[in-house]
């Protein structure tokens, strides 16, 4: 399975969070599944990155110049696809992936897991979109797509949006079925 993680390139974020990164990317390689992941460096994107080339991953890397430009070119990667922009690398992740995992992160994380929903409602994809919300991390976003579905704003039944799970066992749980 292709596996497309979306996720925070901060490295000043809890070491928690960064062990996730680890074990998520462990299990990755361990089971023998690819990583699709931005091919940058920095916090989560190098902890799973790292973890699941160690366990026997292999990792393809998506990178735009902007971000290669910048000296965050990842050296992990066993093929790098080198894109002109950042919507081009939030599609082509999409494209190489047989399903995405969204991990905490920041507004980029929040974008790519978005698009990745909005493409799938209008038919562009039918890949399910994970989002870990590990200790609780996303239940603000959980609340405000409650109150959209509450006020019609997303028609029910609702079958492309994002699926919360809470712990990471839940996860590969739900992937490895």
């Amino acid at each position: 399975m292709r596996i497309a993680v979306y996720c925070s390139a901060k490295d000043a974020i809890p070491e928690e969070y960064l062990a996730l990164g680890d074990a998520l990317g462990r299990w990755i390689g361990e089971a023998g599944h690819t990583l699709v992941y931005g091919g940058a460096t920095g916090g989560l994107m190098t902890r799973v990155s790292d973890a699941a080339k160690a366990a026997g991953a292999h990792v393809v890397g998506v990178i735009p110049p902007r971000i290669k430009a910048a000296g965050r070119l990842a050296t992990n990667c066993d093929f790098l696809i080198e894109v002109n922009n950042m919507s081009e690398r939030k599609q082509r992740m999409r494209d190489e992936a047989d399903v995405i995992v969204c991990l905490p992160g920041s507004y980029g994380t929040l974008d790519e897991m978005m698009d990745a929903t909005s493409s799938a409602i209008v038919g562009e994809h039918h890949k399910p979109v994970y989002v870990l919300n590990y200790k609780g991390f996303y239940e603000p976003l959980k609340a405000q797509i409650e109150k959209m579905k509450e006020l019609h704003f997303i028609p029910m039944p609702e079958h492309f949006g994002p699926i919360f799970i809470d712990e990471l066992d839940k996860l590969v749980k739900e992937l490895n079925s």
